[in-house]
């Protein structure tokens, strides 16, 4: 559905992309792990049509990604961009105004499940609940793809625990599929079908959880660890 092909992208000098391939099909829930500033933010801004790569091709459903493309994919970055004067009902009917497959409905069932008030202002509510809120209007979205930039980062883990189970609550993974950077890999593990891991700009792994842990026996953080120890011997060894 959404196919990347050697794709970079550069910030002056510096690449945040580096020939980047990958094939994301309908109907999965992804963790996009690495370090920080490994081209995680960079990958899903490309997906979502935000950014242009400097060479390579994006699409999605064979058609070239650009900004047009926010109609059929959802997009949550890692930063609180609301109108903080806004109350919980009125950012509610503010994205009803900007998104057509929106549902109104869902917004609010997804807010009650996540325990926050219709009526409560923006810039009144902690860090968790804003976090329930972001995730509330992204998920009210009908779109075939959602991309969650660090949904659960700097959040305690009753709100993590939460939004989890609201992942799994009102998303349809029989035809929607989720893609989401994570530094929480362990909590968020039983919800993946696979993991794409990142470094220095470049995917270095795409695997299906159930094979690491039928092929390598390990769970995916022990996976992960590993194989940031093995590639940093090889470097070791190619010096």
């Amino acid at each position: 559905m959404i196919e990347l092909e050697h794709i970079v992208k550069k910030y002056g000098s510096k690449r945040a992309l580096q020939d980047v391939t990958l094939s994301i099909p309908r109907g999965k829930v992804i963790g996009l792990v690495g370090e920080n500033g490994s081209g995680k933010s960079t990958l899903l801004k490309m997906m979502a049509g935000l950014l242009t790569p400097n060479s390579g091709a994006a699409t999605f459903d064979g058609e070239p990604i650009t900004r047009r493309i926010a109609a059929q994919i959802a997009y949550m970055s890692d930063t609180d961009d609301f109108y903080t004067y806004f109350t919980v009902q009125q950012l509610i009917d503010f994205y009803a105004s900007q998104f057509d497959d929106f549902d109104v409905i869902k917004a609010k069932e997804i807010v009650q499940f996540l325990n926050v008030a219709l009526g409560a202002r923006i810039k009144s509510l902690s860090k968790g609940n804003r976090g329930r809120v972001k995730i509330a209007v992204t998920l009210a979205r009908e779109a075939d793809v959602y991309l969650l930039d660090e949904p659960f980062s700097g959040l305690d883990p009753m709100v993590r625990d939460d939004i989890a189970k609201g992942l799994i609550r009102f998303t349809d993974t029989e035809r929607q599929t989720v893609i989401m950077s994570t530094h929480e890999i362990r909590e968020v593990e039983p919800l993946l079908d696979d993991i794409i891991v990142m470094r220095g700009g470049v995917v270095i792994a795409h695997e299906a959880v159930d094979e690491i842990r039928d092929f390598y026996g390990m769970d995916a953080t022990s996976w992960m660890v590993s194989l940031f120890k093995n590639q940093q011997v090889e470097r070791e060894l190619g010096k």
